[in-house]
């Protein structure tokens, strides 16, 4: 099976929920069966020196390639820097590793709060 990879950019609001729905495609764009994959995916600094945040997974739909993946209000608080990376890592099951996205993460401050 061969993963489409891709490169996405998003921006992303410190203290603001992050939420992505992601669908796994191979190169002819049809969804991939994820059954008994595992996705992981991050949020680093440039140098990878400093890890800000794992993302949640959710598997949505697995029979035809959907994750959720989340960043919480809590983690894109602590995001000091305007500009982060990001990638997400597919697993199979016989683990065998794919980076399936990957991108930079450029961070707007939000200005209202609540009470």
């Amino acid at each position: 099976m061969a993963i489409k990879t891709a490169k996405k950019n998003f921006t992303v609001q410190r203290r603001a929920d992050f939420p992505v729905r992601l669908v796994f495609k191979d190169s002819n764009s049809t969804a991939v069966n994820i059954t008994g994959f595992t996705v992981d995916a991050q949020v680093w600094d440039r140098e990878r020196t400093n890890k800000y945040a794992d993302f949640a997974v959710t598997y949505t739909d697995r029979a035809n390639g959907t994750v959720d993946l989340k960043l919480t209000d809590t983690q894109t608080a602590t995001f000091s820097l305007n500009i982060l990376e990001y990638d997400v890592l597919l697993t199979d099951p016989n683990g065998d590793k794919m980076y399936y996205l990957e991108g930079t993460l450029f961070i707007s401050e939000g200005h209202t709060t609540t009470p």
